[in-house]
């Protein structure tokens, strides 16, 4: 028996160090990143009552600002983030206005 457990322990081992066996983790699913001047997700759909944070992880910073005024960050640094509660549902379109060609949409259902 103990012979077993160890082959299934060494077979267990090889599989973790093929390539593409690890995994690696997911993004919070109501996170909007900010990386290379880009919004990533440049859309993404959520349940009203949800928050979303925006996090820079740009050397610039940036704004994420509401076509509509209904948010507005200040200036994020690199590794800071703004958060917002979409209450609800509809369309937000935003964009960052230090560099406006960086847009994105929030949908709420």
């Amino acid at each position: 028996m103990h012979a077993r457990a160890l082959a299934t322990l060494a077979a267990l081992i090889g599989l973790a160090l093929l390539p593409g066996a690890a995994t690696s983790a997911a993004p919070p699913a109501n996170r909007i990143t900010i990386k290379d001047f880009i919004f990533a997700p440049t859309s993404l759909t959520i349940k009203a009552g949800t928050t979303v944070t925006w996090l820079n992880e740009d050397e610039e910073p940036h704004t994420v600002v509401s076509a509509t005024g209904l948010f507005r960050s200040q200036a994020i640094d690199t590794k800071e983030s703004f958060a917002f509660k979409f209450d609800k549902p509809g369309e937000y379109h935003f964009i960052c206005t230090i560099h406006p060609q960086m847009m994105g949409t929030v949908i709420v259902q």
